[in-house]
């Protein structure tokens, strides 16, 4: 001090003060954490009016809800079923007032289309009742029925193989924008992103679904594959999921779909030891936002009811009625 500097001259030597003196981000976002109690009261008063959006088995109400602006990944082994409980989803979503959108990349929309009418109408097509002249005109009344139910709640994405990852993002962002479409299907990531060790790739693809999620308020599933574990009967984990660990990480929920392989060989073989056990789980490893006070990473034991091709939730139940929600037994 004894060139006379004073401290105020010394840091304006150090620190460009009109920095702080333009708005920024910081001094916009950062606010005292009081200014959000009144967000939090209001979501107390709106929960009496809020709509929720569940899964199709009665009984995991308590336990999950689809909320908007979030990813939730369906991952499984090849063979194990993940397109068909998402297509059962679907159905079910369509039944609780939701619009769809199914981009399968590994089937023609007319197979997805047989498959989710199955589901819907409750019968198997394959049965030798339809085979003659007046079974095939009953199934076809029912396809008839199935296909007006659907219109603005289900849309198919027509590409099949491999394809562009922007060009699977920007049909979710139009789907989302231009369509109102409240939740997407991508069947499956391996088709959008080219490569099981592009890392760097998947999480780019997976961000920027979660950010078109948010952002245009809607809901993505992704259906994604497992790494091939020593013996297909064993349960899958989240660290089974192939290529990068971002995918769990950044995404909202992870399901994961398992078929009971070894009761399917004991049926074959004619013994009936695992006869009790579910034909099928699907494990929730990850909901982010759970809100409730019951489990909110549920085991979903699921019965295959095999007419309609559905899982159902216990080994009793008949074929799900997707017009009404809950989807009580259908008359067919």
């Amino acid at each position: 001090m004894d060139k006379g500097w004073n401290v105020a001259e010394l840091l304006m030597d150090d620190i460009d003060f009109s920095l702080y003196m333009r708005e920024t981000d910081a001094k916009a976002n950062v606010k005292p954490a009081s200014s959000y109690v009144e967000g939090l009261k209001k979501r107390l008063r709106g929960r009496k009016s809020e709509r929720f959006v569940y899964l199709p088995w009665e009984k995991t109400m308590p336990n999950f809800d689809f909320r908007t602006g979030e990813v939730t990944v369906w991952g499984g082994q090849n063979g194990h079923g993940k397109s068909k409980v998402t297509a059962q989803v679907a159905l079910s979503l369509m039944g609780q007032g939701e619009k769809v959108c199914v981009a399968n990349f590994e089937a023609k929309p007319v197979t997805t289309m047989q498959n989710m009418a199955r589901m819907f109408c409750g019968v198997n097509p394959f049965s030798p009742e339809f085979m003659g002249d007046e079974g095939i005109e009953a199934l076809e009344q029912l396809y008839e029925e199935f296909g007006g139910w659907t219109d603005n709640r289900l849309w198919l994405y027509d590409q099949n193989g491999t394809t562009a990852a922007e060009r699977v993002l920007g049909m979710v962002k139009y789907c989302a924008i231009e369509l109102k479409i409240n939740h997407i299907f991508v069947d499956n990531l391996a088709k959008c992103v080219k490569g099981e060790d592009d890392y760097n790739g998947q999480k780019a693809f997976v961000d920027e679904a979660t950010a078109i999620a948010r952002d245009c308020s809607c809901h993505v599933h992704i259906v994604h594959h497992l790494k091939k574990p020593p013996k297909e009967t064993e349960v899958p984990d989240k660290h089974d999921i192939k290529g990068s660990g971002s995918i769990v990480d950044q995404v909202d929920n992870l399901m994961l779909v398992w078929r009971n392989k070894a009761k399917e060989a004991e049926r074959k073989e004619g013994r009936s030891g695992k006869a009790d056990e579910p034909d099928s789980i699907v494990f929730c490893r990850k909901q982010r936002n759970y809100e409730g006070s019951d489990d909110g990473e549920p085991n979903i034991a699921l019965w295959l009811e095999r007419d309609s091709g559905q899982l159902v939730g216990s080994p009793h139940d008949g074929p799900m009625f997707f017009p009404n929600w809950p989807h009580r037994q259908t008359a067919y």
